[in-house]
């Protein structure tokens, strides 16, 4: 077959508007429907990472219920779109067959969980707290007076072998009712775990 250069370009040509044209199909539509498959239906709700003290912005694609996708909230002024690891992966975390969804315990000395019933867990938890605090109150301290260099006993109300740490998986609220349980219970050693 010969072909001139004048055919070659007039045939290239009527390709290119061919192409261009989309042969008689809607491509934008098509590309279009590519994307809004995942998370069409869905609802977007902003909100803050919960894994450590930092406050980064997410948006949450919610479908059912249930969170279909995640990202990071460009609006957001401290990760301006960007999330860790760990807060990309919330999903998973939330969604894991891993994950307990009721109490368990092991009895001393075995190697073996087994599931209790909530009122099973907060009575063992209370009474092991109750035990414990009453075995380790200290009602007085006795120290070295500063001026006199006298000792003194003064009154101090602790219990000493409890201590008390909070999670950056618990938002600000719950924190603070940690807080005052702590200081309610007696225990002087109450921490947060973002600060350790």
């Amino acid at each position: 077959m010969n072909v001139s250069r004048r055919s070659f370009l007039k045939l290239s040509g009527l390709s290119v508007a061919a192409f261009a044209s989309g042969l008689g199909f809607d491509l934008k539509a098509a590309k279009a429907q590519g994307y809004a498959l995942k998370l069409e239906g869905c609802t977007k709700e902003t909100s803050i990472c919960h894994f450590c003290s930092g406050g980064c912005g997410m948006l949450l694609h919610i479908k059912n219920g249930k969170l279909v996708h995640l990202e990071g909230d460009p609006d957001n002024p401290i990760n301006e779109g960007g999330l860790c690891p760990k807060a990309a992966s919330l999903a998973s975390v939330a969604y894991s067959p891993e994950r307990p969804k009721q109490p368990m315990y092991r009895a001393p000395g075995s190697k073996d969980w087994q599931n209790i019933s909530w009122d099973e867990a907060i009575e063992r938890i209370a009474k092991k707290a109750k035990e414990i605090r009453d075995n380790t109150w200290k009602a007085t301290e006795e120290i070295t007076n500063a001026k006199t260099g006298e000792k003194e006993t003064v009154p101090v109300n602790r219990a000493e072998g409890i201590a008390v740490i909070g999670s950056a998986e618990i938002d600000n609220e719950e924190c603070y009712l940690l807080t005052k349980f702590a200081r309610l219970i007696g225990t002087p050693y109450h921490e947060h775990q973002a600060r350790i």
